[in-house]
């Protein structure tokens, strides 16, 4: 019987920079954005699938929190991993606060702007 919760053959495993690679310019670009720091602040409270992770503004495209999810990622502010026929976001507090000690809970604690609501 085939178990749908392993990783399905062929799932892409999408690259994350090692904690080393994470640059504090690319983590604050990343979050800059209102609907990243929205996904970003969703994730605090533990790992989402993918598909209940929402922005903000619920309207979004898909190709567009495709792209928000991809540049968190590649800033190193989450991990992206496929869980059988679901991709798992994480928040990458520990890398993060490892490399930039206090920097996440500053800005995760910021208040939300105007334009985010």
């Amino acid at each position: 019987m085939f178990n749908y919760y392993r990783t399905m053959p062929g799932a892409v495993d999408l690259p994350h920079p090692e904690r080393s690679e994470i640059e504090l310019t690319a983590v604050l670009f990343a979050l800059s954005d209102p609907e990243r720091l929205a996904i970003a602040r969703q994730l605090v409270d533990g790992p989402l699938d993918m598909a209940a992770c929402h922005a903000t503004d619920p309207n979004l495209p898909k190709s567009t929190k495709s792209h928000f999810m991809k540049v968190l990622r590649e800033a190193g502010v989450i991990r992206n991993e496929p869980n059988g026929r679901r991709r798992i976001l994480t928040l990458r507090r520990d890398d993060l606060d490892a490399r930039f000690p206090g920097l996440l809970d500053a800005v995760l604690s910021s208040p939300a702007s105007p334009e985010a609501s």
